[in-house]
């Protein structure tokens, strides 16, 4: 076997990550295919890369100095692919469709930090972003996909999964009783008015069924989330929110209790290529978001390692 740079990539993500579960996740591929990939890794360079125990994994004198190889190579890969696309297009400005995100903000700073101009069109439909990426209205679209509505991907689309399932918190009063709990069940909020965006995608079919599944039937305001965001800040809602939204001082993110809620993070480009250049930026962006928001950071620790 052949060290290509994907099997470089995927020693980086073990290291970054300190489990394979957790690496698999971020990489959206199985976590026995990583095992797998990792022990033919090891077989073509003649040892261990890394330690493996009940607290994760981390690097072996081996796998430090590989590693200490690895990160420039791929570094310098994603440059050169990120600088080859831009030559390619002649200058043109990439064109970005996203739904809401919080890693939107350091996505489009670290594209600009390699010559890239990106334009940006915002919205809540997922399924409107990846036709207009079909139609060459976009390069490249960031969206999600709620669990249990699959997303309509127009033929022909390549896509990457960022997060194969990141959990969907709820955002509440500050002052709410429930929000005194680390961990909230739906049960709590039986008495509460939600407010769903049902334009999102998937988005009231899933809560809804979720509400169903618990037992509860509150009332429901339909709206968009910035309006849902400043009513919860009143007291007047309850809402489900993303796991990296902030608390602020009159509300708080909290988890729910068994994770009922889930999407899937996908990026969606006409080729590989578009998608190779601007998913390295994506993936450290979503990582710092991630580490901000404290609710969200412990539910990733509390993850299993793998073996």
């Amino acid at each position: 076997m052949e060290l290509e740079v994907r099997h470089l990539r995927a020693l980086c993500a073990i290291a970054d990550t300190g489990s394979l579960h957790r690496a698999a996740r971020q990489l959206g591929v199985a976590q026995p295919s990583l095992s797998t990939q990792l022990r033919r890794i090891e077989q073509e360079l003649g040892g261990a890369l890394f330690v493996r125990a009940r607290t994760g994994c981390r690097p072996t004198p081996l796998g430090r100095l590989v590693l200490s190889r690895a990160r420039p190579l791929v570094t310098e890969l994603r440059s050169l692919v990120t600088e080859a696309r831009a030559a390619a297009v002649g200058g043109r400005q990439l064109r970005i469709g996203s739904t809401a995100s919080r890693a939107l903000a350091g996505w489009l700073r670290r594209l600009r930090r390699h010559c890239q101009e990106p334009t940006l069109h915002m919205d809540v439909s997922a399924n409107a972003l990846l036709r207009m990426v079909a139609d060459s209205q976009l390069d490249v679209a960031f969206v999600h996909e709620v669990e249990g509505c699959p997303l309509r991907v127009p033929e022909g689309l390549r896509t990457r999964v960022l997060i194969e399932r990141e959990p969907q918190f709820v955002s509440l009063p500050a002052d709410h009783p429930a929000a005194a709990h680390p961990v909230v069940h739906l049960s709590d909020l039986a008495g509460d008015r939600w407010m769903i965006d049902p334009t999102v995608d998937g988005e009231w079919d899933a809560v809804r069924r979720v509400l169903r599944a618990a037992g509860i039937s509150p009332r429901v305001l339909h709206g968009d989330y910035h309006t849902a965001a400043s009513l919860v800040a009143t007291g007047e809602v309850v809402t489900v929110c993303q796991p990296t939204s902030p608390s602020r001082p009159e509300t708080a993110v909290r988890r729910l209790h068994g994770d009922p809620l889930g999407v899937r993070l996908l990026l969606a480009a006409r080729t590989d290529t578009e998608l190779e250049g601007v998913y390295p930026d994506l993936a450290d962006a979503y990582r710092e978001v991630a580490h901000q928001a404290p609710a969200y950071r412990e539910w990733l620790e509390e993850l299993v390692p793998g073996p």
